[in-house]
């Protein structure tokens, strides 16, 4: 009769283990998870920022190259924004949270 009375609490104790290491890891892995995401996004946007850098330098400023790395920056930067609200500025080296690009971008390198 005294292991059926104690079964309970031997459960009640397993149970609040469990939920309490639940809890802890839902909280844990949580702000890794959004910086992986976040992270993403930064490289997506870094990805495109240099590859307008290369077409500006290799073609020119208002080449067709450049305007399709222009676009494509702007797409990733939306991307973001639509995702995260906030987007990564390379040239600064810092997030922003608002919506605040410009779409002729890289206006220091024109001919």
């Amino acid at each position: 009769m005294n292991l059926i009375a104690r079964l309970p609490h031997c459960f009640g104790r397993t149970a609040l283990v469990a939920t309490a290491a639940i809890g802890f890891t839902m909280f844990c892995a949580a702000p890794n998870l959004r910086a992986d995401r976040y992270e993403e996004c930064h490289r997506r946007i870094a990805k495109a920022d240099h590859r307008l850098h290369e077409a500006i330098e290799h073609h020119g400023y208002r080449s067709p190259q450049a305007e399709n790395a222009r676009h494509n920056l702007r797409e990733a930067r939306e991307h973001c924004w639509n995702t995260y609200h906030r987007w990564w500025d390379e040239d600064e080296h810092r997030w922003h949270t608002e919506r605040d690009w410009r779409d002729e971008d890289h206006e220091h390198y024109r001919d």
